[in-house]
């Protein structure tokens, strides 16, 4: 054994303190209707971070350590992973649900530990100097209203007036945050609006598709998730609805979502807050370092895949925050409190994307204490079923500010005030 003075290397390094961890949980679900759209995201979240530490020894030279919790997509299970993790020195969650969002947004930021609400959750937490810890880039729910709306528009030849457009949406806090604004969107545009609920887990939707039958909207919006968007496209196409009228939100715009009803899906719309490719080469890292390694959090078959990607692209984003947050603090062994100053001042450009190996994987954008959604862009994208591909139609779509920004006003200051929080960039 190799001396150091009168200290042997194993009692140096047995003195030593332990080296840090990023710690990162994944509040997952791989069981449950919601299944489906679970599972490849939280591959591509997990594959994305073990990437990192296979390739780079982790961020910073501080290895990244994943903890997964089920929740089955229940909110109750989620908030009980919550509990369970926050002490493991938990750096952000990103709960992929609605529900939970709503329960560990007061939760969070009693305990100083940023939330992560990719394009879901509540989207007045937009509002950055009431919610101090909450992220929702790069877009919400309400841009995403916008932004299918402004497709519309541009289908319309810029007149949606007299136009009808049927919501159907999942009957939970999820698919209801679209309906303000599409009412206002409505008033503005001159089109009426018809909202459709489906109970979950949406797989009897007869009643509902009977109804769009006979009332014949101009447009369908779909506001679904898990096994309601399979049985959605499936019974649009039994009453023969015309799929280059239906347009699914991004969280209903996967392959699994219309692989079932095969040729008959071909057309359907969604939006999507990223794009699709494949061929980009940080899959060719992901599939050799991780994949073909047997380190993958899956059996490698979504690679590459609508949800795999956003997970990743998740996963990316928050890398991206903690490189942010050890660069403005000096430390590599970052806390909760620096991890949420690093999301603050997250900038994604389009060169630090090709450096990524994922040349425009989303929009360019940036965030600050006024502004925690970032630029709200989303595409539209269009099913190819003999292809088995979703393509681009459009690139990113800017959402109608005058509409979005005095409702995240109004709804983020009356959550001020109901929670005696006075509106203020977090020190």
């Amino acid at each position: 054994m190799k001396k150091l003075g009168t200290l042997t290397v194993a009692a140096v390094m047995a003195a030593a303190p332990a080296m840090a961890e990023l710690v990162i949980p994944d509040l997952s679900y791989r069981t449950g209707p919601y299944a489906a759209g679970g599972i490849p995201f939280s591959d591509g979240y997990q594959d994305y971070f073990t990437l990192l530490n296979e390739r780079d020894g982790g961020i910073g030279g501080e290895p990244i350590r994943l903890i997964e919790c089920e929740t089955g997509y229940n909110t109750e299970k989620g908030v009980e992973c919550y509990e369970s993790t926050k002490g493991e020195g938990a750096l952000v969650y990103q709960p992929l649900s609605t529900g939970i969002t709503y329960q560990l947004i007061p939760k969070t930021a009693a305990d100083g530990i940023p939330l992560h609400t990719m394009g879901y959750g509540r989207t007045s937490a937009v509002n950055g100097e009431v919610f101090n810890n909450v992220f929702n880039y790069p877009a919400n729910y309400w841009d995403a209203a916008s932004v299918a709306v402004n497709y519309l528009l541009d289908q319309n030849g810029g007149s949606l007036d007299g136009k009808t457009i049927a919501l159907i949406y999942h009957n939970s806090a999820y698919g209801k945050e679209p309906i303000r604004t599409l009412q206002a969107l409505g008033e503005k545009h001159g089109f009426s609006l018809t909202e459709i609920a489906v109970d979950h887990p949406g797989q009897e939707q007869k009643s509902q598709w009977l109804q769009i039958r006979r009332e014949r909207p101009d447009y369908v919006v779909m506001w679904g998730w898990g096994v309601m968007n399979q049985v959605a496209v499936q019974e649009a196409a039994n009453v023969r609805y015309p799929m280059d009228q239906f347009i699914g939100n991004w969280w209903a715009g996967a392959e699994h979502d219309v692989t079932p009803a095969g040729d008959a899906a071909d057309g359907y719309l969604s939006l999507n807050m990223n794009t699709i490719n494949p061929d980009a080469p940080v899959f060719t890292e992901i599939q050799s370092a991780v994949i073909d390694a047997g380190m993958g959090a899956g059996d490698g078959s979504n690679v590459g895949k609508v949800l795999y990607t956003r997970g990743m692209y998740a996963a990316m984003l928050a890398a991206e925050a903690i490189a942010k947050a050890q660069e403005i603090h000096g430390v590599t062994a970052i806390t909760p409190a620096m991890m949420r100053d690093g999301m603050e001042a997250l900038e994604m450009t389009e060169a630090r994307m090709e450096e990524l190996g994922y040349p425009n994987i989303g929009p360019v954008f940036s965030v600050s204490c006024q502004n925690h959604g970032g630029s709200g862009e989303g595409l539209v994208q269009r099913w190819n079923a003999s292809a088995g591909v979703f393509e681009p139609l459009t690139g990113f779509i800017a959402p109608d500010a005058s509409i979005i920004e005095p409702l995240v006003q109004e709804d983020s200051l009356a959550y001020a005030a109901e929670n005696n929080i006075t509106p203020a960039c977090a020190e």
